[in-house]
């Protein structure tokens, strides 16, 4: 029920300007991640861009990004985060085992050096790979296909789930993907590995043939040796190396013996 004398441009009123400080807001929060890469790019730091920008280059899609994802090795951190630390920025060590950010005001960058499980760590060898994309008017070192798909496998919370990303990576860069590096990085993990792949399959039935035959005859075969053997005795849960909270009560209340040691998955 409209209230007397207001009329419906009145009310479009409060949304325009909730629209307009959107994308003001967006606008500043670019700028700075454009600042970030130019400042990087100068000082000749190792680097690679992720996340949903790498996403967004690879795929062509537009989804909204609440930050930029930067990549690098433990090595090179703190070089890193110096120089960055000027023109008003901070630095913050979130998580000393995988990630810092840098802050401006409310904005803020991710650097990131590993995972919170501890599984994915950033590698030199990550940067033998690196494809170059445009990215806020940067030409910028970008995390191949199969490093980024590696990071995020194990992401798989309820609030964030990446295996949508995942599998538009695999249709769209299908060609660019090594499938034995990444098995090697799954390691004694294979069977996440192999969820990403019936999903993907079930996903896009018509471009199931993106998975190569050998790949998935390889997990297969795994899966059918250890139906062989008996389940673990101990009742165990690696839940946690996907997410922290959402198996908490396997191992608090359920009994559960919890995988991931000290390491889960906040990420």
């Amino acid at each position: 029920m409209r209230s007397r004398g207001e009329t419906p441009e009145s009310r479009a009123e409060p949304m325009a300007d909730a629209e307009g400080y959107r994308r003001a807001s967006l606008a500043q929060a670019e700028r700075f991640y454009a600042d970030v890469l130019s400042d990087l790019l100068k000082a000749r730091v190792r680097f690679l861009v992720g996340g949903g920008y790498a996403v967004n280059a690879y795929t062509g899609a537009r989804r909204p990004t609440k930050d930029i994802d930067i990549f690098t090795t433990a090595d090179e951190l703190p070089r890193l985060l110096d120089c960055l630390q000027q023109d008003g920025r901070t630095a913050s060590m979130v998580d000393e085992r995988w990630i810092g950010k840098i802050h401006h005001g409310d904005n803020f960058v991710d650097i990131i050096f590993g995972s919170s499980n501890g599984l994915v760590p950033v590698q030199d060898q990550w940067f033998r790979y690196v494809q170059e994309a445009r990215v806020l008017g940067h030409d910028v070192p970008l995390i191949s296909p199969t490093e980024l798909i590696w990071s995020k496998v194990f992401v798989q919370k309820r609030q964030r789930h990446d295996a949508s990303d995942i599998a538009n990576v695999i249709l769209m860069q299908r060609n660019d993907i090594d499938w034995h590096r990444l098995v090697a990085y799954v390691d004694k993990h294979w069977e996440v590995l192999l969820c990403h792949v019936l999903s993907f399959r079930w996903i896009y039935p018509s471009e199931r043939d993106a998975i190569p035959g050998w790949l998935l005859d390889e997990l297969l075969d795994r899966l059918e040796r250890q139906r062989e053997h008996a389940a673990p005795g101990a009742r165990i849960c690696r839940g946690r190396l996907l997410s922290s909270s959402d198996y908490r009560i396997a191992v608090e209340k359920w009994g559960f013996l919890d995988a991931t040691g000290e390491h889960g998955n906040d990420r």
